[in-house]
């Protein structure tokens, strides 16, 4: 067993324990037995930006993993990757227009599944990044939950790359209002560089990658 990996996630519970969250491993750069050490240190949540590199590796796994396992899609979702990611994924965490919603929905009826899915907003405004703004989204809530075949389960948001922790303490503090405004049940939100705030300001799932692995 990988000692580094469980080391790394005993220091994370340390603080994270008391705010029982879902912490999904981020493995978008990392291989498929990485992911089975992650498995064996007792997390069965994880993360990928990309379909297609999830799919190969979900299809590399044995079955106990698969079986007992949730893969969440974290990254921007593409049009032309829809029916690939629909039931795939247990969480998209990446929704962010109804274009996209309605796409989801429609694949999902076809499939005959409920696909539960994050609307994710970009509070912080920086254009490099998806999601949508703030003011955008109690249209966007409500026409999502007119969709028979979405689940909506809540937020997710990607802070700045800052040393500012006044700003992103700031940041996740507007999402845990607008989550709970909505009355919506989670936050995605908090990566390795900023959990511990992201979790002191209510985030329900922390995405974590780099301070797991290395």
């Amino acid at each position: 067993m990988n000692t580094k990996i469980s080391e790394n996630l005993n220091r994370i519970l340390t603080f994270a324990k008391v705010y029982n969250p879902t912490i999904i491993a981020v493995t978008k750069y990392h291989t498929v037995d990485e992911m089975r050490e992650v498995y064996k240190a007792g997390l069965s949540n994880f993360g990928e930006n990309r379909v297609t590199d999830a799919i190969e590796k979900i299809n590399l796994l044995e079955e106990e993993i698969t079986s007992n396992s949730h893969y969440h899609l974290i990254g921007h979702l593409q049009s032309n990757k829809v029916n690939k990611a629909v039931g795939v994924f247990d969480l998209i965490h990446s929704v962010d227009s109804m274009e996209l919603a309605g796409r989801i929905d429609n694949v999902a009826r076809q499939k005959g599944i409920v696909q539960k899915v994050l609307i994710q907003v970009n509070n912080a405004r920086e254009e490099q990044k998806f999601g949508i703004a703030p003011s955008q989204l109690e249209s966007l809530i409500n026409n999502i939950l007119g969709l028979q075949n979405l689940s909506l389960e809540g937020l997710m948001t990607i802070a700045p790359l800052t040393d500012d922790t006044t700003l992103i303490k700031k940041l996740f503090s507007q999402m845990r209002e607008l989550k709970d405004a909505y009355n919506l049940k989670e936050l995605s939100m908090g990566m390795s560089n900023d959990y511990k705030i992201a979790l002191e300001e209510g985030a329900t799932m922390i995405r974590l990658g780099r301070t797991l692995f290395e």
